[in-house]
């Protein structure tokens, strides 16, 4: 069963449907992909599931739990964390600092943590020990993409959403990433993946799900995916191929 589901999710602004009907698992130890065109519905699923958007119809799982009516701040403690499409860092604090905020959360638990041992932890498992003094401002947007990743970690989660992780990274930074998400995978992490970078999702992923228009067109193995006729038409063969 998967770790985090929704099932028949809906989402309205006004007159227009962003999500429409869809249904998604998001397994433990696996990287999932969730790809679409730009305006597909894949940022408003996000917001669905971590809390920020209420949906007008279906429910979010995690664990088999219904957590769809649940505040985001509780979602966060039952293991839910996420990255943004856009950064969301405090730039004037060090990439220690930043990082280490996220204890809150591990606080709010009722768990008795060292936040300073468990920071220094998540900076060594995600690469930043070299630049963890360094206010965020100066450090360039793809370790800056990383520093987001390792503060969701901080909060010591069972499911990452990551919305556009790989964007402004070098070659080198997305090899190095790549790498990353398939350590915390193989450590049972549930990773859910909306990128851009097609080569990246289909070497990473073992379920990539497909959006277009707020409906889900597709789900499978990437194979399958890469060979579907209504994915290439509207999604893989259009020239501009963006998460």
């Amino acid at each position: 069963m998967p770790l985090l589901e929704t099932r028949d999710v809906t989402v309205r602004f006004g007159g227009n449907t962003a999500v429409d009907g869809v249904g998604i698992g998001v397994e433990a130890g696996r990287i999932t992909g969730l790809i679409g065109p730009n305006g597909a519905g894949k940022t408003t699923l996000f917001n669905t599931v971590t809390g920020l958007q209420r949906p007008a119809a279906g429910r979010v799982l995690l664990d088999g739990a219904d957590i769809t009516r649940l505040a985001p701040a509780r979602r966060a403690r039952l293991g839910l964390a996420r990255t943004f499409q856009r950064l969301e860092l405090f730039l004037s604090l060090s990439v220690r600092d930043n990082v280490r905020v996220a204890g809150d959360v591990l606080r709010a638990t009722g768990r008795k943590v060292d936040v300073e041992k468990e920071t220094d932890r998540v900076l060594a498992r995600t690469g930043l020990e070299d630049i963890a003094d360094l206010e965020v401002s100066a450090i360039p947007t793809g370790r800056a993409r990383v520093v987001e990743v390792a503060r969701a970690l901080m909060t010591e989660p069972r499911v990452l959403l990551l919305d556009e992780p790989a964007s402004g990274q070098t070659e080198r930074e997305t090899e190095a990433f790549a790498g990353l998400l398939t350590g915390l995978a193989a450590e049972g992490l549930a990773i859910c993946l909306v990128e851009h970078d097609l080569p990246l999702v289909m070497r990473l992923c073992t379920t990539i799900h497909v959006l277009d228009h707020g409906r889900l067109i597709a789900s499978g193995t990437p194979k399958e995916i890469q060979e579907s006729p209504e994915v290439v038409a509207a999604y893989i063969g259009s020239e501009e191929v963006t998460g």
